[in-house]
């Protein structure tokens, strides 16, 4: 029972921080569940089918209030739904000890790209430019990020959000509600994977469960957080917390000295108190420019 809680509030923290960004599910609980000792397989797999039935709600939300651009999701999802079926074959005969420290080193760049593109990059101007994506970008996309989203247990929004943003050429309520949608055809195909090549009984239902109830219930917190909380606030929160814990699993893999492993620790948790007060000392200074990006940000995940 302890450990449903715990998988309950795992799930609870990762959807409040993907409805609030816009991405972070799958690597926020995955770095929860590497650091509770999961195995890097069972916990790909374990998020993978929760999201099973979060996608399909956010996906079907999506098309009923038409923020879906049809004419691109198949050119992200097809790709992204086959490599993330070969990321579930590849990571499910990986040594779970092998393969541990690479997801790390992976989930620990989300963290650090998510306060890059959060913090400090630029806000690009609102107005569109003119033509359409080529599927000759997209295909690519797609594949890597689905590849990425099986191997790490997250990955699909981190990659392809802020890509799809950059370019300019699709309104930002396509490009959340786009991604979102996508992502379900590339769950149930990395969910089928895991289940093909890691088998029923590695799984552990009530565990899914857990998880997936977790989400279900913090997904209006999120909604309210959004427009409580300025965003990049939260954006340094929870980039913060995946550094801290992926940092956490390769200290402990690869340095013997305990007191080494400490010092580091106290080095990240004061750089993360830093960037803390740096983006409130950023919020007070600039407080319309950080209000209207925040805004901006809350019409995207909308």
């Amino acid at each position: 029972m302890r450990k449903l809680t715990i998988f309950a509030i795992v799930g609870f923290l990762a959807q409040l921080i993907d409805g609030s960004l816009g991405m972070g599910f799958g690597a926020t609980s995955s770095s929860l569940l590497l650091t509770f000792g999961i195995a890097p397989a069972i916990a790909s797999a374990t998020i993978h089918f929760s999201e099973v039935a979060t996608t399909a709600a956010s996906g079907l939300s999506h098309l009923k209030f038409e923020n879906v651009d049809k004419s691109i999701i198949l050119k992200l999802a097809l790709p992204g739904a086959i490599t993330g079926f070969i990321g579930a074959a590849v990571l499910s005969n990986l040594h779970s000890e092998f393969i541990k420290p690479f997801i790390a080193i992976f989930l620990l760049s989300m963290g650090i790209y998510i306060i890059y593109q959060f913090v400090f990059k630029k806000q690009k101007n609102n107005e569109l430019n003119e033509g359409k994506l080529s599927g000759f970008l997209l295909v690519p996309q797609g594949a890597i990020a689905g590849f990425l989203d099986a191997i790490g247990g997250g990955g699909w929004g981190p990659v392809n959000t802020p890509l799809l943003l950059s370019r300019n050429k699709i309104e930002p309520r396509y490009v959340i509600g786009t991604v979102s949608t996508s992502e379900f055809f590339v769950t149930i195909s990395t969910s089928l994977g895991f289940i093909i090549f890691l088998g029923w009984s590695q799984i552990n239902i009530a565990l899914v469960a857990a998880l997936a109830l977790g989400g279900v219930v913090a997904a209006p917190f999120a909604a309210w957080l959004v427009k409580t909380l300025p965003v990049y606030i939260l954006a340094v929160c929870v980039g913060g917390l995946i550094i801290f814990t992926n940092s956490n699993l390769l200290l402990n893999a690869f340095v013997e000295s305990a007191v080494t492993i400490t010092i580091v620790k106290i080095g990240i948790i004061i750089v993360w108190a830093g960037l803390v007060l740096f983006t409130l000392y950023q919020h007070q200074k600039f407080p319309f420019n950080v209000q209207t990006q925040k805004s901006s940000k809350v019409d995207q995940i909308n």
